[in-house]
């Protein structure tokens, strides 16, 4: 049950982190350090998914599993962007027991990914069990990125350059698709697993699904925004840092639906012995802030 629940905070962390392609083309490899074209501008919104368990192998001890994630997306380029998350899951295990799971989540990017401020809450049945915060600072030159841990333990850590934000990495994927990739591949740093670990991430981008496709979907209040968008199905795999290998097996992959604003919907986690599936229930959307030419990169006049 332990490590079930420590793959519950994974996830959650994972989702905080999200957000025309045609023919017969070779796979393209788009680097994430060389990856530039394709202007991509994020939708601030409020999304709400039911999550249910998918597929669960007998020997798991996983024998249901619902849940409700709620996400907020807030935030421009010139003021920089703000996640918040709450996931609550109602796990049953093999025996009958319940636990009923509870994350809490909340980042401020900067616009141009030189700090990721982060902190997030445990519950277990109501109670907590672990708080994590910290704050991560590129170097102005573009260089290495250090993290200040606060909770659980004060603790720093040194990051080599090539690490991606939660939103840049969400930025630089949709560059890759709109620019054509079939592969895309970064380090990622989020924050979880209490502030501690970065992520190998290969992203493989499938064929773009035109305006218009999100009308075969369910019909929601508000998604309807989501029509006049293109989109690609992707899906995406978590490594260790320093452990991917053509043989390698991810700690989790996710597959979804990304549209061109950020949006997502069809998510499904797979952690090879189980997998969950979220639905999107609920979306509001927000005006975006106005960045124009008299604006700083705070968000200032």
């Amino acid at each position: 049950m332990n490590r079930i629940r420590f793959w519950l905070c994974a996830v959650a962390a994972m989702l905080a982190t999200m957000l025309s392609l045609a023919g017969n083309r070779a796979l393209a490899l788009a680097p994430a350090a060389t990856l530039t074209t394709g202007q991509v501008h994020l939708a601030p919104h409020r999304a709400v998914y039911d999550m249910v368990l998918e597929r669960s192998k007998s020997n798991n001890g996983v024998r249901a599993l619902t849940g409700r994630m709620v996400f907020e997306f807030m935030g421009s380029p010139c003021e920089g962007y703000t996640q918040n998350m709450r996931f609550v899951t109602r796990l049953t295990g093999r025996h009958g027991r319940e636990t009923v799971t509870d994350l809490r989540t909340s980042s401020w990017e900067d616009g141009e990914g030189r700090r990721f401020r982060f902190n997030s809450s445990h519950y277990r049945n109501a109670r907590i069990s672990a708080v994590t915060a910290g704050d991560a600072r590129r170097a102005a030159t573009g260089g290495r990125v250090t993290v200040t841990l606060s909770k659980p333990k004060a603790r720093r850590l040194d990051l080599p350059a090539r690490v991606l934000f939660p939103v840049q990495h969400s930025i630089r994927l949709l560059q890759a698709a709109l620019s054509g990739a079939r592969v895309f591949q970064a380090d990622l740093y989020d924050g979880s697993e209490k502030g501690e670990k970065v992520y190998a991430t290969t992203a493989i981008i499938g064929d773009r699904l035109a305006p218009g496709a999100n009308r075969e979907l369910a019909r929601i209040p508000n998604a309807e925004r989501l029509d006049g968008v293109a989109s690609w199905p992707i899906s995406i795999a978590y490594y260790p840092e320093g452990t991917f290998s053509g043989e390698q097996m991810p700690s989790y992959e996710l597959a979804l639906r990304i549209y061109a604003n950020g949006v997502t919907r069809k998510l499904l986690i797979d952690y090879g012995t189980f997998s969950i599936r979220g639905t999107l229930r609920q979306i509001e959307f927000f005006e975006p802030t106005d960045c124009g030419p008299a604006r700083d990169k705070t968000g200032k006049r």
